[in-house]
């Protein structure tokens, strides 16, 4: 592909500003995607290639972002392994959760080919998109996907009933991330044969538990995953959410590039985890639903770190909230874009 700034900074090249894009860009704050949305249901636009692809790029051009990231969710992966999953209103809710089942490693059952319309996705997006835009693929961690598939849905994030079986039953939770990390490299490498360019690892409740359970129970699956990733050469970010401290057992060795949340300041997280690895993130998606004084002011501490430290990505600490307005994400993009990073 032609060069791209994003794809440059993964690979270690300094250049004259970081890359920027946004976790949750496509769709929520767009007034094009919430168009689409009147006409069709999430589901809808996730499983039809042709509209997948449609809002997967819909940033490129409202926002004028330099990557564009699959429209698709982290629970394809439950489905793959034969749960029913529905999008209701609230968010997601699986049929029979694995806290209701008295074998869950013989209820899984594996069907890959629900995966597919991903792929086709993928492929329509290499067709329809500006060579110049690399398109990030992506999957959901594994104590994270885990806290779903157990819970059942998503409106209580403290997953009060997923948690005990942590202390209670480790064989049982490491049984099932094997049968999970074995169906997210399907997924991964189908997704590199479709064609993206990058992939991120959304481990959104990394801060969930305690540093050293998570290191035990999830962390050799996340490094699994992205040595199947580097052995295709492609360039990986894991996001860990709210890990804290636990980010000093993340280095270029496990990935590329550490996507940081809001928690942990740009200059701290750089001294946990090394000098070689690429940092993304930490700007606060909340900063957001201010006036653009007040975007501006918290930017700041952004373009210091940048101007010192060449190996920064632009992004958030998390994803884009539904009732940010789409014109401070413009003008944010425009502060990336057009400030002094030398």
């Amino acid at each position: 592909m032609k060069n791209s700034l994003f794809l440059d900074i993964l690979s270690g090249k300094e250049c004259s500003r970081p890359a920027v894009w946004y976790m949750r860009q496509a769709g929520r704050v767009l007034p094009s995607y919430n168009a689409l949305k009147e006409k069709y249901t999430f589901k809808q636009m996730m499983e039809d290639p042709k509209l997948a692809a449609k809002v997967t790029l819909l940033p490129i051009n409202d926002i004028g972002v330099d990557a564009a990231i699959l429209f698709s969710d982290i629970l394809v992966i439950p489905e793959a392994l034969g749960m029913d999953l529905d999008f209701e209103n609230k968010g997601p809710r699986f049929k029979t959760a694995l806290k209701d089942v008295a074998n869950p490693m013989q209820f899984l059952k594996d069907q890959p080919e629900k995966l597919d319309h991903v792929f086709a996705a993928i492929q329509e997006i290499i067709k329809t998109k500006e060579e110049h835009i690399p398109l990030i693929g992506f999957c959901g961690g594994p104590l994270t996907t885990l806290c779903y598939m157990f819970q059942g849905f998503s409106q209580n994030q403290n997953f009060p009933d997923f948690v005990p079986y942590l202390f209670k039953d480790k064989k049982l939770i490491n049984s099932i991330v094997e049968r999970m990390t074995d169906m997210c490299i399907y997924y991964i490498d189908g997704q590199i044969k479709a064609g993206i360019q990058a992939f991120q690892l959304f481990e959104t409740h990394a801060g969930l538990i305690p540093v050293d359970l998570y290191n035990e129970l999830f962390m050799p699956s996340v490094k699994r995953i992205f040595k199947f990733v580097r052995e295709r050469s492609i360039k990986g970010i894991f996001l860990p959410k709210g890990l804290g401290i636990g980010l000093n057992k993340i280095n270029q060795d496990v990935c590329d590039a550490i996507s940081i949340d809001w928690q942990t300041p740009l200059t701290e997280a750089r001294k946990l985890v090394g000098n070689d690895i690429i940092i993304q993130g930490n700007f606060d998606p909340r900063a957001l639903l201010a006036d653009k004084k007040g975007i501006e002011e918290e930017f700041q501490k952004c373009l210091e770190f940048g101007r010192n430290d060449k190996k920064y990505i632009f992004n958030l600490g998390h994803g884009l909230l539904p009732n940010i307005d789409v014109e401070n994400v413009k003008h944010l993009t425009k502060l990336v874009k057009e400030s002094d990073w030398s």
